[in-house]
């Protein structure tokens, strides 16, 4: 329950985001709110979400734009939505920003994690390379995603539970 005593909305994924979709449907529209620096967050959120609700791959390369946003958050969320969709179109741009050094650690974490949960064994080597990241965050969901492509492929996972 939130601070106004209403229970949040699931989305179709599951999960209950920051901020409700919003009501526009064209892509290009949709596009230019989340890539707008002067926009309020929220407002270019609710792009986000949107976008992802479209479930095409329009929609997938639109919000691969809002790479280029001045926001770790924004990018962040942008690399979570994208592996919500599993969509493949993504993995270029996933991968572009795993292997960029200069970019956020939250946003490379998620970029390694959206990777793995689209399921395509393309993306392995990039893996396994950012495996040995020096930052940890980055190592580790490079590991977890590494291991849930070996568990989507039934292939033994490395279980490191105590």
């Amino acid at each position: 329950m939130n601070a106004e005593g209403r229970i949040p909305k699931v989305s179709q994924y599951g999960s209950v985001d920051p901020a409700p979709p919003s009501q526009e449907t064209v892509v290009a529209d949709l596009t230019a709110r989340l890539c707008d620096e002067s926009l309020p967050m929220f407002q270019r959120m609710r792009a986000v979400f949107a976008l992802r609700n479209q479930r095409t791959d329009a929609a997938c390369l639109a919000l691969c734009q809002g790479f280029s946003s001045d926001s770790a958050l924004l990018r962040h969320e942008i690399a979570y939505v994208l592996g919500q969709m599993q969509n493949t179109v993504a993995l270029p741009t996933l991968i572009e920003r795993l292997e960029d050094g200069g970019e956020h650690v939250m946003v490379r974490h998620e970029a390694a994690e959206a990777m793995g949960a689209i399921g395509d064994r393309s993306v392995i080597p990039s893996l396994e390379k950012f495996s040995q990241d020096p930052l940890p965050e980055v190592a580790e969901s490079c590991i977890v995603a590494l291991d849930l492509l070996a568990w989507v492929d039934g292939a033994e996972f490395h279980d490191t539970e105590c």
